[in-house]
């Protein structure tokens, strides 16, 4: 049985907006509990609101669901995004889809790049954004130096389910390490293929050839 919250939720995500009002028609409950439960809702960053002019007087508050919202529903868009990556895989060159899939890598990097500063940072403090970074995206990250090599490891997948049927999506997460670090990196395990985690191999040889070039 869901609870008062999940379908106020579920309600936002039929209707997309709806005042309080509206709402606890749709729940069954009075304005006053609705708004309690609305306000915890919007303290969890599930919702969120704004003013809309509905004729005369004063604009009325309506609330719609946050893209974390959106989150707690992810088998109705988990199934889209898997039909638009089909149709894309279906529709363009191989070639042209891994380029897609970098870009919304460069797109990352690029969102968060205006905080960053890259610049002249050692590989561990680079290895510490990418943890922070990759986290951001879902992912669960650890890092270790074996010998000449450094480990990062992904303990889990967010696009397992996506990736089951479209791997290349896995060029994200990758682009996004290797523009942090600036080199190349590769990958060994692969969650995907039935390992326990994620594993791409930085080779300190590579860092110290990237680093000459930047000086």
């Amino acid at each position: 049985m869901l609870s008062t919250r999940e379908k106020i939720l579920r309600t936002l995500l039929n209707r997309q907006q709806c005042t309080i009002n509206e709402l606890a028609e749709a729940v069954d409950i009075n304005p006053i509990s609705v708004r309690h439960h609305v306000d915890k809702l919007e303290a969890s960053g599930l919702i969120t609101s704004k003013e809309k002019r509905h004729g005369v007087g004063r604009p009325r508050l309506v609330y719609f669901l946050t893209e974390k919202g959106m989150e707690q529903f992810p088998t109705r868009y988990l199934q889209l995004t898997i039909r638009l990556l089909q149709q894309l895989k279906e529709s363009l060159p191989k070639e042209v889809v891994n380029n897609l899939f970098a870009e919304i890598a460069n797109d990352l990097i690029n969102e968060y790049s205006q905080e960053l500063e890259l610049e002249n940072l050692p590989i561990e403090e680079r290895l510490d954004i990418i943890k922070k970074l990759l986290m951001m995206e879902g992912f669960n990250v650890n890092w270790e130096k074996v010998d000449n090599q450094y480990l990062i490891h992904e303990v889990n997948c967010p696009y397992y389910h996506v990736g089951q049927s479209h791997p290349e999506i896995c060029m994200i997460d990758q682009s996004l390490i290797s523009s942090v670090l600036a080199v190349p990196v590769e990958k060994v395990q692969c969650i995907l293929n039935g390992d326990a985690v994620c594993t791409y191999i930085v080779d300190t040889e590579h860092l110290a050839v990237s680093e000459e070039h930047h000086e």
